[in-house]
């Protein structure tokens, strides 16, 4: 099913939009208004996560459209457990080719998370010390659902 599919969350205070293209997910965003509510699977996985169900959505095929440095960092990303965080340092280690000491690489870490395009299901709010696709309000709340502090 292609489209942009849309949900308000009560837990968030605001909709959940993503926008999915044959079987990949493209965009994952949290906008403040959308159309009507619309139904699709991701969208039922990912409100059943906001009542406590565990899902580090590994299965969600991504279509990730960015530099190769930021796929290696976003590929990263998503080995990171439910309810457990890292650094931008350690992520820097985690990443193929990068170096944790050299200052550049820490920067192509941060630009990776700020430009990712499907937080949530690429868990950016697990990188304790980095920015995040999501907005800051988003990001803090998807923290404390999973007890990251």
């Amino acid at each position: 099913m292609e489209g942009i599919y849309a949900r308000e969350s009560s837990y968030l205070e605001r909709y959940v939009q993503v926008g999915v293209a044959g079987e990949k997910l493209l965009r994952v965003s949290f906008p403040a208004a959308a159309d009507a509510d619309s139904e699709h699977d991701l969208l039922d996985r990912i409100f059943a996560y906001f009542e406590g169900v565990e899902d580090d959505f590994d299965d969600v095929n991504v279509a990730l459209t960015v530099p190769t440095a930021h796929r290696d960092v976003l590929e990263a990303v998503r080995d990171i457990p439910y309810g457990e965080q890292v650094s931008v340092d350690s992520l820097a280690a985690a990443a193929p080719g990068l170096d944790p000491d050299d200052p550049e690489d820490a920067e192509t870490v941060r630009a990776a998370l700020a430009g990712n395009p499907v937080p949530l299901v690429i868990p950016d709010h697990r990188v304790r010390d980095g920015p995040s696709g999501a907005p800051p309000e988003v990001e803090q709340r998807l923290r404390s659902l999973e007890g990251i502090r």
